[in-house]
């Protein structure tokens, strides 16, 4: 699993690698300085810095250049601890200490894993698979793949599914331990973790007094409270398979609330003259070879971030039943064919103004 990153107008820092999402009430400005002051007390600042591998995007108004520098570092620094928690890139992580005693026992995690893992295997039942953080194998294989260019053999491909399933990963709530059943497991947040540390961030922000925010990890956005004289951050949807997306879609008005993309435009790779996506089916052990954007809007960077991942992986009317599930969750998915290219929404999407 995995995703997400261009936008243009004043956010050039971030692309989703299928629907490009486009902030136009964020005036822009220089990293660490504020613009001219929108109001008589608060004024815009922007940050950035490299996390998770991607740029990390703070977007914040604040009444001093020292408040917010102060709050900006903050939500950085926490940003950086769950990268150090949840990388699967980083060897001495707490997800890869995990994953070294698979087979072994319980492990006692921290609250942040287990919240997330949490979170995982309830969507891994509710989307049949599609959905599953313990594709570790299948996605490093894929990797090589990806590298090399050349499919695996039927029997490598095999015997790294035969290490993926969720109902292999077992949680203690009482405990607080995580339990992988089978040696050779591997776990891999791509698909949760960076909406998870947009949530992690943003709550750091508000602890430091902040209320008007943005903060954005690749395709993952989450918003607080509408930029002063502003209702709403207003966020467009870029058409990523097929025209149809502009066409259709108005701009997303967030407050409180998340926003992530997934898709293949950006990162794919043809093996053997088929294209495939960088978005590992579990189910399949291969990137998915289907064309496909999906955005999802909901309350937290967590919720959005795993649904827009497990929406590239079912088909449209299961992935849009599943965001049903969830209080406060949208979605549009637009997918291109051999018969054409489709756009399908929730209807909280479609009456966005």
């Amino acid at each position: 699993m995995g995703h997400h990153m261009n936008r243009r107008a004043s956010c050039h820092d971030l692309q989703s690698f299928l629907a490009c999402l486009v902030l136009t009430v964020v005036p822009a400005a220089c990293a660490g300085r504020y613009a001219a002051p929108i109001s008589a007390e608060l004024k815009h600042f922007e940050y950035s810095q490299i996390h998770m591998g991607v740029r990390a995007r703070i977007v914040l108004y604040a009444v001093s250049d020292a408040k917010a520098a102060e709050a900006a570092r903050a939500a950085f620094a926490r940003i950086a601890v769950l990268d150090a928690m949840m990388s699967d890139y980083r060897s001495d992580s707490e997800l890869m200490r995990l994953c070294n005693l698979a087979g072994t026992g319980p492990v006692a995690v921290s609250d942040e894993l287990f919240e997330v893992l949490t979170f995982a295997k309830t969507l891994h039942e509710q989307s049949g698979g599609a959905f599953d953080v313990t594709a570790g194998p299948v996605v490093r294989l894929w990797r090589e793949m990806r590298r090399s260019g050349m499919r695996a053999s039927q029997e490598a491909i095999a015997a790294a599914r035969d290490q993926v399933g969720s109902q292999w990963m077992h949680l203690d709530d009482d405990a607080q331990t995580v339990e992988l059943r089978k040696a050779g497991m591997r776990l891999d947040l791509g698909g949760v973790a960076k909406g998870y540390a947009c949530d992690a961030a943003a709550e750091v922000l508000r602890v430091h007094g902040i209320d008007r925010y943005l903060v954005s990890l690749a395709g993952d956005i989450v918003v607080g409270q509408a930029p002063p004289d502003r209702r709403a951050w207003e966020v467009m949807i870029e058409a990523g398979v097929h025209p149809v997306a502009d066409e259709a879609m108005p701009a997303l008005q967030l407050v409180n609330a998340a926003v992530s993309t997934s898709g293949d435009a950006q990162q794919f790779v043809e093996i053997e003259g088929v294209r495939y996506s960088h978005i590992v089916d579990p189910r399949t052990g291969l990137g998915s070879p289907r064309r496909i954007a999906a955005t999802v809007m909901a309350p937290r960077g967590m919720t959005a971030d795993a649904l827009a991942t497990a929406l590239c992986l079912l088909p449209p009317e299961v992935g849009l039943g599943l965001v049903s599930r969830y209080s406060g969750a949208a979605a549009q998915i637009e997918e291109a064919t051999a018969q054409g290219a489709t756009l399908r929404t929730t209807g909280r999407m479609k009456s966005v103004p």
